[in-house]
């Protein structure tokens, strides 16, 4: 049976009145609740919305095909900006660009070789490679884990700098990399997510870094069921060799769960700071399980892309974003700051101001 396409246009209006900017944000698989990636563009046009005056319409389709004809409704009603969230949206935005000499047109995470589109792309190795940095640092196991959404190239920079980092903190760790899938469903799939989970966990992997949009909430909440690894668990080979957060205050459930020989697991969030996703028993002065967070300020590059065209700046072409203009980050908060010392912190940043330099060359591939 064929599905009848619903195009859901969410308006959200300023207080400015009329004569206001328009800005229409076409989401990605997972939509713009998904507390990553899409959340975090959502986020940026909704700082838009309060401080600039515009007016921002979201569309969300629920099929992929349906991207074009959403993005198409934006131009035919003259929005001053439409922007494509993720690179899936680069064929949509780049054919109704063409057809829009006159109109402004936003990509995030892809390059449009149309001249009206300003492509919003980061340097997600670099960021990838400082938390698998931390990630090395803080293994009981020696093993971590990194869990791909979809199997593309995109996916596959957060992967390299990943494992690089892993690698330059600790030459003899082991690193398992799996993919919840090859088609847009991979992104907004917490089931996938969780069965691999837990082969990870099985494999003896104790932090795992999710660059898989709303399917990493899976991860999340299998670590948020199980907490820790047992010695009595860990597959042979693997045994504990470090005990990093033993002074950390643990709470009652986690203690009760987690008696004898045990370690913690922890998940390394991506693109929003999805260290609070890991206070599962809502109280920061205990154990946290989100180490850090690869940020990726989608919502800076949204609201700044937003800002030109209010200030009739806008310019197409690529726009990167990296660590140097801090577009590209590591989270620290009141979530993590118990995990992770000061000591640490001074070498991640040491590491940065390498990369920063050129110094250090990260893989994206």
């Amino acid at each position: 049976m064929k599905k009848f396409l619903t195009v859901a246009l969410a308006l959200t209006v300023s207080a400015a009145g009329a004569q206001t900017v328009r800005v229409g944000m076409a989401y990605d698989a997972g939509g713009k609740a998904d507390k990553s990636f899409n959340q975090s563009a959502y986020e940026g046009s909704q700082k838009a919305v309060k401080q600039l005056g515009v007016q921002a319409k979201d569309f969300e389709p629920s099929d992929p095909s349906q991207i074009i004809q959403g993005v198409r409704s934006f131009a035919k009603e003259g929005f001053d900006l439409t922007i494509g969230v993720g690179f899936s949206n680069n064929a949509s935005i780049s054919q109704v660009a063409k057809e829009n000499p006159d109109l402004a047109f936003g990509l995030v995470d892809d390059v449009s070789p149309v001249k009206n589109v300003a492509s919003l792309v980061f340097n997600e190795e670099q960021g990838s490679y400082l938390v698998g940095y931390l990630a090395a640092l803080n293994s009981s196991t020696g093993v971590v884990g990194f869990m791909g959404g979809m199997d593309v190239p995109l996916i596959h920079k957060f992967q390299a700098g990943y494992e690089a980092g892993v690698k330059a903190a600790n030459p003899k760790a082991k690193i398992i990399s799996q993919y919840v899938g090859t088609t847009p469903d991979a992104w907004n799939n917490p089931a996938k997510a969780k069965e691999i989970a837990a082969s990870m966990r099985g494999r003896g992997a104790d932090i795992v870094f999710a660059a898989a949009g709303g399917s990493g909430n899976g991860l999340i909440d299998y670590i948020k069921q199980t907490q820790c690894l047992k010695a009595s668990q860990l597959p042979a080979g693997v045994k504990f060799t470090s005990n990093n957060f033993a002074k950390v205050p643990k709470s009652a459930a986690y203690q009760a769960a987690c008696k004898g020989d045990t370690r913690p697991m922890m998940f390394i969030g991506v693109d929003s700071n999805q260290n609070y996703l890991g206070d599962f028993d809502k109280n920061p002065a205990t154990m946290n399980h989100g180490l850090t967070s690869m940020t990726k300020r989608v919502d800076n590059a949204v609201y700044a892309l937003i800002q030109d065209v209010k200030n009739d700046k806008f310019k197409g072409g690529e726009h990167r974003f990296g660590l140097k203009d801090g577009g590209i980050a590591y989270a620290m908060d009141e979530y993590n700051k118990a995990l992770i010392p000061s000591s640490q912190i001074m070498k991640v940043e040491a590491i940065k101001a390498k990369i920063i330099s050129g110094a250090i060359k990260v893989p994206s591939k």
